[in-house]
């Protein structure tokens, strides 16, 4: 795409202020910090303005003329995520969602919710849960990130070995394309197969392809009992067969299975003080388990009888069951402890990966043997949920030049093993020249002709996600 002039940029912020109520344009200084990188802290660019339209039809107002002039912009939601994606680069505008927000409608006849994309993930919880009943999708930037962006990126979390991925809590949803052009398929159906499922253009493809405006979420049940546990295993063998023992035991009520490496365990509790492991000795690997239903005493037994079956069959070696909010609340924040100690670890690589459970020790041999042999100071600190195919791995040497070799060594060696550089994430900017390890180049390629198809002038997110 070419640079749009300096007068150009001027005339475009012009008629923005004009489109767009008071104070939803702002340049220079008034921009700040803030709209200039998301929660990677890499890149950071301050874009040529912030818009911040209040309404669809302000969104598409704002686009039909960035289109016109070719005006690339960048979308903004709660800048959480972490693959570079909302970071604006040079020239950009950043189009920012924060003023489009609140939840419009609760039908707990369709047991469907219906928000704004500005509206921050916990608080579509909160209206789900005042209703008696369970937005499922959830992950620790609740509190910060937009349910738009959620959507946007297709989110992952805690849940989707019970509830699947944010794709499959979306219903309906209202875009707008880069032309300025406002698709409104605001869907509450479970079943409607008339023609094209329009909304898979705009789920999971980052902004790429239009702006997510609004969307219909599905709702499940809220369950009144949750059960906790955290396990001790020695091999990941036992690891996956106490996977295996759990979903039949306790026949479809898991709604979380997250194993803890010893290193990122120890790691955790090395470095946030107010936490201690309720183990006296230390393991290989620590499970935690939990599932809901609706009987707290039914399931406390049903919970106990499988997790003593694997103890007589050595699946785990202990077990500790939270009795009290207190105590599970101490098992999360262990395995939460990711966002306490990755200051004290910086310069450091996230890594966020999926593939094939039984692929996933040959994996993370080969790339702890590549780290020793290359680079020997390295650390690896390894969780994941594990249930829905997912290891996340953060690595640090001591040394932010070489971060870029260990993204070389480990998204080669998903390629290897036939898995995706990306578990839920997104690919942004930062993950996109790794692509092919994970599609491809037809795959590619045909992600490119929507791309066109849908953005023929490239002004929507640009150099994210599709290679160059």
């Amino acid at each position: 795409m070419s640079a749009v002039s300096v007068s150009t940029r001027d005339g475009i912020v012009y008629r923005l202020r004009n489109q767009l109520a008071d104070g939803a344009v702002l340049t220079s200084p008034e921009i700040g910090e803030r709209y200039s990188v998301d929660y990677t802290g890499e890149n950071a660019q301050a874009p040529l303005a912030v818009v911040r339209p209040g309404s669809t039809a302000e969104v598409a107002a704002v686009l039909r003329t960035c289109s016109e002039f070719a005006q690339p912009v960048v979308v903004q939601g709660g800048l959480t995520g972490l693959a570079g994606g909302a970071t604006p680069r040079k020239g950009e505008i950043a189009l920012s969602l924060e003023r489009l927000n609140g939840v419009e409608e609760l039908d707990p006849v369709s047991m469907t919710i219906t928000a704004r994309a500005g509206t921050p993930l916990q608080a579509v919880q909160d209206a789900a849960a005042d209703a008696g009943l369970l937005l499922p999708l959830d992950f620790g930037a609740r509190g910060s990130c937009h349910i738009g962006g959620a959507i946007a990126t297709n989110a992952g979390g805690n849940q989707v070995i019970r509830f699947g991925m944010a794709r499959n809590l979306v219903l309906g949803l209202e875009a707008v394309l880069a032309d300025g052009t406002v698709i409104s398929s605001m869907n509450k159906m479970l079943k409607n197969n008339a023609g094209y499922d329009l909304k898979q253009l705009f789920v999971g493809t980052e902004g790429t392809l239009g702006v997510i405006t609004r969307v219909v979420l599905r709702l499940a049940p809220r369950l009144s009992s949750r059960c906790t546990a955290l396990c001790t295993a020695e091999s990941f063998g036992n690891v996956v067969d106490l996977l295996q023992a759990v979903q039949t035991g306790l026949a479809g009520s898991i709604s979380a299975y997250e194993v803890m490496w010893a290193s990122y365990y120890d790691k955790v509790l090395e470095i946030v003080e107010t936490l201690r492991s309720p183990f006296a000795d230390p393991h290989p690997f620590y499970v935690l388990v939990e599932s809901e239903g609706v009987d707290q005493a039914t399931d406390d037994e049903r919970l106990e009888s499988v997790l003593a079956s694997a103890l007589e069959s050595q699946l785990i070696t202990d077990a500790v069951i939270a009795r009290s909010e207190n105590e599970r609340q101490t098992f999360w924040a262990i395995r939460d402890g990711v966002g306490e100690i990755t200051p004290a670890l910086s310069p450091y690589v996230p890594l966020d990966v999926s593939m094939d459970i039984k692929v996933m020790p040959r994996f993370l041999e080969s790339f702890d043997r590549a780290l020793a042999a290359e680079l020997p100071n390295s650390l690896n600190l390894v969780f994941g949920h594990l249930g829905d195919n997912n290891l996340h791995l953060f690595v640090t040497t001591g040394h932010e030049a070489e971060n870029d070799r260990v993204l070389e060594l480990a998204y080669g060696l998903v390629g290897e093993c036939g898995g995706s550089i990306s578990a839920e994430h997104g690919v942004g900017s930062l993950k996109r020249d790794f692509l092919h390890h994970s599609r491809t180049p037809k795959e590619i390629d045909l992600m490119g002709r929507l791309k066109q198809a849908l953005d023929p002038r490239g002004i929507l997110n640009p150099g994210r996600v599709i290679p160059s």
